[in-house]
């Protein structure tokens, strides 16, 4: 099974269960139990129409197909239109095809429930605009896709699972985490904005990052943040370790460039390059700002990451990384990597010489 379809499943379940729960719960907020409602007179077919299974199944597969149709709209409006249509476009294009869903689901739905149980309920979806039940229930599922897209964006802004870990202000207190850190930076970047201008510079940084930001859930990182030509990623210690994540990652977006060499070529006159530093150990993690909240992370790691990556121009090698972690991925290393020792080197900023190696695709 490839990546896109992994993807596009791991999409359609989640929207799936999301909108089947959503739907299940206006259903029997909102006509559970009517009959029970004084100076509400409902006849009996109606009343077999309002019993839990008959709304747990009407909702629950109406939510299902709606969960369907909407995670593959998202889906291929981020896939085909992510970076090249404004947001404001891509959004208003998708409300109109959330409308139509909504209202073909709704329509057959009705036009069921009138087979099943022999109700004159109206089906003509030209009449709907002047129904109010229909109304209140286009305004409910607008508000619940606003609640959906907040959790998708907050998701993407902080990291997978860390959105939640924040609401129960987990991190309100500095915490301590063991995590791997890597500082991706494109070489020879000053040349390439000189060449190129600021605007074609700041287009070349888009493609990078949008090829990057393919891979980085295959390989199970966190981006921490972007940095003029440079991304900083992230992973708890045991993931990034987990199939060499954090090494494999680096090597699979130095192929995807390779393979778009005709691309970048054509575009800029050139095939971007990236270097990177890798270390990993012992942090602490906390919110820190109040207008801007974010995550943080302080402690050695980030900067000794940092001041690796520094080095890659010095021994013209694309990757290096510290001793500590490597002995950590040395196993799995021996099939797919090989390491050549770099040396002891004295990097800024320390008392002590740290031992580096390079990391090399068999």
């Amino acid at each position: 099974m490839n990546k896109e379809l992994r993807k596009y499943l791991k999409y359609v379940s989640q929207s799936v269960v999301f909108w089947a729960i959503v739907l299940f719960l206006w259903g029997m907020f909102r006509f559970y139990g009517l009959d029970t409602m004084e100076g509400i007179q409902i006849d009996e077919d109606f009343k077999e129409v309002m019993q839990m299974k008959n709304l747990l199944r009407l909702f629950t597969v109406s939510g299902a197909l709606i969960g369907f149709v909407f995670a593959t709209i998202e889906f291929f409006f981020e896939k085909f239109t992510s970076n090249r249509v404004p947001i404001g476009v891509s959004t208003l294009t998708k409300t109109v095809l959330y409308l139509l869903t909504i209202i073909v689901i709704s329509t057959g739905g009705k036009y069921l429930v009138n087979q099943r149980f022999s109700l004159d309920i109206t089906i003509n979806p030209s009449q709907w605009w002047e129904d109010k039940q229909f109304i209140i229930t286009i305004v409910y599922i607008l508000l619940v896709s606003l609640v959906f897209s907040f959790i998708k964006i907050a998701n993407e802004k902080f990291g997978k699972g860390i959105f939640l870990k924040m609401l129960i202000g987990r991190y309100k207190k500095p915490q301590e985490e063991k995590r791997i850190f890597m500082f991706l930076d494109l070489k020879s970047s000053t040349t390439i904005a000189e060449t190129l201008g600021h605007f074609k510079y700041s287009q070349l940084i888009q493609d990078c990052f949008y090829d990057l930001n393919d891979i980085v859930p295959k390989y199970a990182a966190e981006i921490y943040q972007y940095v003029g030509d440079e991304a900083v990623l992230s992973w708890p210690y045991k993931k990034g370790l987990v199939n060499n994540n954090c090494v494999a990652l680096f090597f699979m977006f130095q192929n995807i460039l390779t393979q778009k060499a005709h691309y970048y070529k054509e575009k800029y006159g050139l095939v971007p390059e990236f270097k990177a530093g890798l270390h990993g150990g012992k942090l602490m993690v906390a919110e820190v700002g109040v207008v801007k909240k974010e995550l943080a992370f302080h402690g050695d790691v980030i900067n000794t990451s940092a001041r690796i990556q520094g080095e890659c121009n010095t021994y013209k090698v694309p990757i290096l990384i510290s001793e500590g972690l490597k002995d950590a991925l040395h196993d799995a290393t021996t099939s797919s990597y090989s390491t050549r020792h770099i040396g002891k080197v004295l990097l800024k900023g320390k008392n002590e010489k740290l031992n580096l190696f390079t990391i090399l695709e068999n």
